[in-house]
C-alpha cells in the first residue's frame, strides 16, 4: 500500500511548502530558513498526513483537506497583518472556535463572501472525493492500512523531533519569527513556548503595594474606564471638528494627569492592554502569554490593581456589557481581585447603540453604583463595547461622514463610512465621560476617574485615505477635587504603568483626606 501514500504524500509536500509564498509580508524561501525548519515541516506534513489518511481512509482527500486547512490560516494569517499589523500566532488558534460563538465579531474581517465560498468549496470537496476515490481500507484491507499508516506517522516523528530540538530561539517579534522560520515551524516554536506557566516577577508593582493601608472613610470612590478603541484622532486627521470631544477636553483641562497611552496592541486583542493595566505586568515580564496573558491569569491567581485597592477596603466591581465568559473574564476577573462582574446580563435591547450596549447605557449603571451609598468606597473598572468594530457594518452614522468634519473640506469618499460610525460613537464615549464626572462629582467621596484607551480602531479603508495613526491612544486622570498644575499634568505612560499611576493617585488622595480630617478640628479650635 506504500505506494498508494507516496505520490499524495510528494505532492502535499511541495504544496504546503508552496502555499507558504502566499503569505503577506513574504517569508524567507526555505533555502534561506535554518535547517531545522524544514525538519519541522517535514515530520508535520507527515504527520498531519499519515493521522488524516488514518481517519478518511482516501490519501488524495487527506492531502486536499491538509492543504485547505492550512490556505485557511494562511488568509487568516493575511487579513489579521492587514487589519492588525500582526500575523497569524498559534493562539489565534482558538478565534475560529470564537467565530463560531460570536461571528459577527470575526467573520467580517475574514470576508463574508470568502466564508461562504470557502464552505461551499469545502462541501464539495468533500462529497466529490468520497464518491470518485475508493477507500484505502476496501482496496488494501484493514490490516495492511492500519500498518502502513501507523508506521507512516511513527517514522513522520523522526525529523518532526529533531527538528523541534534544533529550532533557533523566538525573537517574540511575530513578523519576524514568521519570516525567518517559517508558518509550521513559527507556529510550532509558539504553541511550545505557549505550554510553560507563566513566570510572574517576585517584585510586581502591585505586589509591592499590598503594604499601604488607609482610613476608609478617606478613601475615594475611583472609576476606570477602558474605552473600545478609543484615540484622539483630531491630530491624526484635521479635518475633524475639534468640537467632536468638547467634554474629553474639559476633563484634560482639570486632570491630575494625562497624555498619550503606549499600548501593546493595535486594531484588537484588547485583553493585551487590558491585563497591563491591571496588573502592571509589561511585555517583557510575560513572556510568550504577552499575546493573550487571560490564558494563564484564568488559571492562578496575580497581584493586580483590584486586589490592591481590595486590601484598602474597597468593593471591586468589573462592568462589561457583553458575555463575561468571552476571553474567559469570568474566570479571570475574580482571579484578579473582583467582587463582582456586571455583564450583559444587566442590559436590555433598549440599551444598544449600533451593534453594542451603548456608552451612556453603561455610565448610568455606574452612576447607579455610585448612588448606592453603603459607606463603602468602590473601585469600578469598565471595560466598553460600543465602538467595537467591524465598524464598516454598521449602519448608524452611514453616508454623514462629513457631519464632523470642518466646515469647507472635501466631502469624504463612501467607501470612508467606517470612519463616520467611529466618530458618532466616539461622540458617545465623549458624552460618557461627563456623565460619570457629575456622577463622581454627588458623591461625597472625593472622586477619581481613570479614562483611557485599549487600541486604535480597525479602519482600512480611512487609514488609506489620511495614512496610519502612531497607534497610541490616550489616557487622563481626573479627580473631583485634586488639580495639576499644566507643567507637570501631561506625561507619556505606558498601559502598564497607568494602572500604578491610579494607584499612587488614590493613596494621593487618601492622605490628603486624613491630613484635611487632622486640620480641620485644630483651625475649629482656634477659631
Amino acid at each position: 500500500m506504500s505506494h498508494a501514500l507516496l505520490w499524495p504524500w510528494l505532492v502535499g509536500l511541495g504544496l504546503t511548502l508552496g502555499l507558504e509564498a502566499l503569505l503577506r509580508p513574504p517569508v524567507a524561501p526555505v533555502w534561506r530558513r535554518p535547517l531545522a525548519t524544514l525538519g519541522v515541516h517535514l515530520g508535520t506534513w507527515s504527520l498531519l498526513f499519515a493521522l488524516v489518511v488514518l481517519v478518511v481512509q482516501r490519501p488524495w482527500f487527506a492531502l486536499t483537506v491538509i492543504a485547505a486547512l492550512q490556505l485557511v490560516v494562511v488568509q487568516s494569517s493575511n487579513t489579521k497583518w492587514q487589519t492588525l499589523r500582526e500575523p497569524f500566532l498559534c493562539q489565534d488558534f482558538e478565534y475560529f472556535l470564537d467565530a463560531l460563538r460570536h461571528p459577527r465579531l470575526y467573520v467580517p474581517f475574514f470576508g463574508i463572501g470568502l466564508a461562504l465560498g470557502a464552505i461551499a468549496a469545502g462541501a464539495l470537496a468533500i462529497g466529490g472525493f468520497l464518491i470518485l476515490e475508493p477507500s484505502a481500507v476496501g482496496r488494501f484491507g484493514p490490516l495492511a492500512f492500519l500498518a502502513t499508516t501507523l508506521a507512516a506517522a511513527g517514522l513522520s516523528a523522526l525529523p518532526l523531533g529533531l527538528g523541534l530540538a534544533r529550532l533557533p530561539p523566538c525573537s517574540l517579534a511575530p513578523q519576524t519569527d514568521l519570516q525567518r522560520l517559517g508558518l509550521f515551524s513559527a507556529l510550532w516554536a509558539y504553541g511550545r513556548l505557549a505550554r510553560q506557566p507563566v513566570s510572574l516577577p517576585q517584585q510586581t508593582p502591585f505586589a509591592v503595594a499590598d503594604g499601604h493601608r488607609a482610613a476608609r472613610e478617606a478613601l475615594p470612590h475611583v472609576v476606570a474606564v477602558q474605552s473600545e478603541s478609543f484615540f484622539d484622532p483630531r491630530d491624526w486627521c484635521p479635518a475633524i471638528r475639534p468640537e467632536l470631544l468638547a467634554h474629553y477636553d474639559a476633563m484634560v483641562g482639570a486632570a491630575i494627569a494625562h497624555g498619550p497611552l503606549s499600548v501593546p496592541a493595535w486594531g484588537a486583542n484588547t485583553v493585551r492592554t487590558e491585563a497591563a493595566f491591571l496588573t502592571g505586568l509589561d511585555d517583557q515580564a510575560l513572556g510568550i502569554h504577552r499575546f493573550n496573558p487571560y490564558h494563564q491569569l484564568a488559571k492562578r491567581s496575580a497581584p493586580s490593581l483590584a486586589t490592591s485597592l481590595r486590601a484598602l477596603g474597597y468593593r471591586t466591581v468589573c462592568v462589561h456589557p457583553y458575555p463575561a465568559s468571552f476571553y474567559a473574564r469570568d474566570r479571570v476577573m475574580p482571579r484578579l481581585g473582583f467582587d463582582d462582574f456586571i455583564d450583559i446580563r444587566a442590559f436590555d435591547a433598549a440599551d444598544y447603540c449600533g451593534q453594542y450596549i451603548g456608552d451612556l447605557a453603561v455610565a448610568d449603571t455606574v452612576g447607579k453604583l455610585l448612588a448606592d451609598h453603603d459607606n463603602s468606597p468602590l473601585f469600578i473598572f469598565v471595560i466598553t463595547m460600543e465602538n467595537h468594530g467591524p465598524l464598516a457594518m454598521d449602519t448608524l452614522a452611514k453616508g454623514k461622514a462629513d457631519e464632523w468634519l470642518k466646515p469647507k473640506h472635501a466631502p469624504l469618499p463612501s467607501e470612508c463610512d467606517e470612519l463616520a460610525s467611529y466618530l458618532a460613537h466616539l461622540r458617545n464615549a465623549d458624552r460618557m465621560t461627563d456623565r460619570l464626572r457629575q456622577a463622581l462629582s454627588r458623591s461625597p467621596r472625593e472622586g477619581i476617574l481613570c479614562w483611557y484607551g485599549d487600541h486604535v480602531p480597525i479602519m482600512p479603508a480611512a487609514y488609506r485615505h489620511f495614512g496610519l495613526p502612531e497607534g497610541t491612544t490616550s489616557y487622563t486622570l481626573w479627580s473631583t477635587r485634586q488639580r495639576r498644575g499644566a507643567t507637570r499634568d501631561h506625561e507619556t505612560l505606558s498601559a502598564s504603568h497607568l494602572g500604578y499611576r491610579l494607584w499612587q493617585a488614590v493613596l494621593e488622595a487618601a492622605t490628603r483626606a486624613t491630613d484635611q480630617d487632622v486640620k480641620t478640628p485644630h483651625h475649629q479650635e482656634q477659631a
